[in-house]
């Protein structure tokens, strides 16, 4: 249930508690200034910095020491997975909440285990938003009414560990490079930003395509362009 803030808390003294530093990871400007500023309308938080990239998050951890880091997971370069999983070993304790436009059930168990204490998806309303990361920062975590369901259901009745979409079967590493061939990157390229070998991501390319049921490369970039495209931007 949402609360309003208090008209009490709003006026205690700005000194009584240090406003939460909130770091946003995301690779489009206009979602890290709108973000910005509906966060600090509420006045218990503060964005201390902007992060496009994993690269320039990780920096802004160590310079900033942000209390929690709120991220995408569709960064430019290395997925947003990566850098949960590169947090998690350098910073054990700082909270992680994923924002994403990805489908949930496809995407929320798989950043729990990577280290992410919760996940938010972009087409919640914006006060959903701010009850996540105020859930995060509290030490609990965030799921949606309904992974939270499926997930105990999971865990209670020994439902399939799988969704339903082929995309499910995926592995964590064969689901980023099946997005990033959505994306139109080369061997190469998907290589050079998972820091992999191009016989690695062939490899990958393989199992992707044996595992979905896909014969060619061609079938397969048709496939995860169209995947692709239908996610909202």
């Amino acid at each position: 249930m949402n609360h309003p803030q208090s008209a009490d808390k709003k006026r205690l003294p700005t000194s009584a508690r240090r406003p939460s530093r909130v770091l946003l990871v995301d690779d489009h400007p206009i979602v890290r200034e709108g973000l910005t500023a509906r966060i600090e309308m509420e006045g218990d938080m503060v964005v201390i910095g902007m992060a496009e990239t994993a690269d320039q998050a990780l920096e802004s951890i160590k310079k900033e020491e942000p209390d929690i880091v709120v991220t995408d997971l569709s960064l430019s370069g290395r997925p947003g997975l990566e850098l949960i999983k590169d947090i998690r070993v350098g910073w054990p304790s700082l909270p992680i909440l994923v924002l994403s436009i990805h489908d949930e059930d496809l995407w929320a168990e798989r950043v729990l285990r990577a280290g992410a204490q919760g996940y938010v998806m972009k087409a919640h309303a914006t006060e959903k938003v701010m009850e996540a990361i105020r859930r995060v920062l509290a030490g609990g975590l965030w799921l949606s009414e309904h992974m939270n369901s499926y997930l105990l259901g999971r865990l209670t009745h020994g439902r399939p560990t799988t969704t339903g979409t082929p995309l499910a079967t995926l592995s964590d590493r064969e689901l980023e490079v099946f997005q990033m061939i959505g994306r139109g990157l080369s061997v190469k390229e998907i290589a050079t930003q998972l820091f992999l070998s191009a016989k690695t991501v062939d490899v990958h390319r393989d199992h992707i395509k044996e595992k979905l049921g896909i014969r060619s490369s061609a079938e397969l970039l048709r496939y995860a362009v169209i995947q692709t495209l239908e996610e909202p931007r």
